[in-house]
């Protein structure tokens, strides 16, 4: 088809994909919230988005990767990654209170597992650290990870200043 002024989107192609990433997420958390994520097929994501089938595997590989990029999103609003280490702690786990009910649909359906890449990459090794630093970061991320499972898999029933508290007083 030839593209006269009438036919050709009015969105920039950076707006169709915010536009088609904002519906498609949008439907995964809908569709998650009434059945496990394997049970969702990309054509019943895509109807519900109301978007084509090539518009999602331009933007995603998977289901997973929507929901990743969907934690990456909602980590840029978290203020304190660069803070003392118990402000710190109590700001992530405040940013996990703020979402609530997203993490609650993550724990529900075993898809937790989707945070530790961020976790890690927020305060784990790097190439540059030594190696009793790049070790001790380890240690830390992925005991922080594990915290964070159990807390979710626990109903979060301590307040974030509680968790981090305890997380401080045990040296971690």
């Amino acid at each position: 088809m030839r593209q006269t002024p009438k036919n050709v989107s009015p969105f920039s192609n950076e707006a169709r994909n915010a536009y088609v990433i904002e519906h498609i997420t949008d439907a995964l958390l809908e569709l998650l919230r009434d059945k496990p994520i394997g049970d969702i097929s990309i054509s019943e994501l895509c109807d519900l988005a109301g978007i084509g089938r090539a518009s999602f595997y331009r933007n995603f590989e998977n289901k997973e990767d929507i929901l990743r990029r969907y934690i990456n999103k909602i980590f840029q609003e978290w203020p304190d990654k660069d803070g003392e280490q118990n402000k710190f702690l109590y700001s992530m786990f405040a940013h996990f209170e703020k979402h609530r009910e997203f993490y609650e649909l993550l724990n529900q359906r075993n898809l937790i597992y989707l945070l530790k890449d961020v976790i890690i990459d927020i305060c784990g090794p790097k190439p540059e650290h030594s190696k009793e630093e790049a070790y001790m970061k380890a240690y830390v991320a992925y005991s922080l990870y594990g915290w964070i499972e159990v807390w979710f898999q626990r109903g979060m029933q301590e307040t974030a200043e509680e968790i981090a508290g305890i997380f401080t007083n045990h040296g971690l």
